[in-house]
């Protein structure tokens, strides 16, 4: 009898600590973001048979635009291991600048429905006759930067980026700030061809 009562008072302190060990509530750990390794950058001329011409990071692959839509001299500029694309669209100007200009402003708000801002910048470089404004928008949008560039005589070029993606700033950062600085790069590249 006195086994059988050493076992069942050894099997109730178990059961006790058991039950007061298993007290602290469960935590499951953070949603994290996969690690983005960014390559060094280098940059190569694009020249070819188009009004204009610039310098791209040399991992991107251009293209011709071949959408529905789509008009003459307009390119996509792929960042194929980013999921990643900048969408350019050129458009001869004949005396209709201001429509292109609020055309692209507005193309650029239709996202602060998703945005938590919008900033804007402004460049000019007047020995290329470049004049740029980048619009970089903050929070869930579906593009996160856009720009125009234009001589605003002869010349317009509208610019987008685009993931193929669910648009999310905080797994998107790294690659939206690598990529934002090429879209700088491609404006103080940029030459209009005569």
């Amino acid at each position: 009898m006195k086994l059988n009562q050493f076992v069942f008072n050894t099997l109730i302190v178990c059961f006790i600590f058991g039950f007061v060990s298993c007290k602290e509530k469960y935590t499951p750990k953070p949603k994290a973001y996969f690690r983005i390794d960014l390559p060094e950058k280098h940059y190569e001329s694009w020249n070819e048979n188009y009004p204009y011409s610039f310098d791209k990071l040399s991992i991107a692959n251009i293209s011709e635009d071949k959408s529905k839509g789509a008009e003459k001299y307009w390119l996509n500029i792929q960042y194929p291991d980013y999921k990643a694309t900048i969408h350019l669209s050129y458009k001869n100007v004949d005396g209709n600048i201001e429509e292109y200009l609020e055309d692209s402003r507005k193309m650029a708000y239709k996202h602060s429905i998703k945005a938590d801002a919008i900033g804007e910048q402004a460049y000019f470089n007047k020995d290329k006759n470049v004049y740029a404004l980048i619009y970089r928008i903050k929070g869930n949008a579906a593009s996160s930067v856009q720009f125009v560039a234009t001589d605003s005589i002869k010349h317009f070029l509208r610019g987008a980026l685009y993931f193929k993606e669910h648009p999310n700033q905080d797994s998107l950062a790294p690659v939206i700030q690598y990529i934002d600085k090429d879209v700088v790069k491609l404006i103080e590249t940029l030459k209009w061809k005569k």
